[in-house]
């Protein structure tokens, strides 16, 4: 990977840096299926989304959004 997604380690790390680029809103190249934690499985289409059930945040940068296991969780209602 280039440009500092590589450095992200924690999903907070993610959140921070996609908000602080103006990318919150931004598509993954793929849209994935999300199994979380609480049971519910909902579709990713945004690059930070939270799960519709309880709100855990998901996050991913723009560039690294095309596989899966790129995505991190943030904690609950994250928001950087």
């Amino acid at each position: 990977m280039s440009g500092g997604c590589s450095s992200l380690k924690s999903g907070q790390e993610v959140v921070d840096h996609v908000k602080s680029k103006g990318k919150d809103q931004f598509a993954p190249k793929v849209e994935h299926k999300i199994n979380c934690e609480c049971g519910e499985t909902f579709s990713f289409t945004k690059v930070i989304m939270n799960c519709p059930n309880c709100e855990m945040t998901y996050a991913v940068t723009p560039c690294s959004s095309g596989d899966i296991n790129n995505i991190k969780t943030a904690g609950i209602k994250y928001a950087g």
